[in-house]
């Protein structure tokens, strides 16, 4: 989902999972000049709220939460919420999440990042 979908800025070797929601304003970029794989990595079933730049080779695990205006410059845990310039993690959970239940499909921007199966 790519709602408004303006603003919207996607490095060329940029990956994108399955059931990924990508609010308006944001930056999926890279670190260099140089030439390669040099974007990040999106897991499925990811939440990226409004205004968040996330830059480099990086990975961003399946089921994360990403709020609104953060600055993304490291690895994301699976199953996190992440806040912040830059970003921290600030909930989480190990257990896996049905599919019912992924960020990207409810669109809860409010709660922790903790399903329960």
């Amino acid at each position: 989902l790519l709602d408004h979908a303006t603003g919207l800025v996607v490095g060329e070797t940029t990956l994108i999972g399955n059931n990924v929601s990508i609010l308006h304003n944001v930056t999926l970029g890279g670190t260099s000049k140089a030439s390669g794989d040099r974007h990040l990595k999106i897991g499925d079933g990811v939440l990226i709220g409004p205004g968040t730049c996330i830059l480099g080779n990086i990975k961003i695990g399946d089921g994360a939460k990403i709020g609104a205006c953060s600055v993304v410059l490291k690895e994301v845990p699976p199953r996190t919420t992440i806040v912040g310039n830059p970003a921290r993690v600030v909930g989480g959970k190990d257990n896996p999440i049905k599919l019912d239940k992924m960020p990207s499909f409810t669109m809860d921007h409010t709660s922790w990042s903790d399903y329960v199966i």
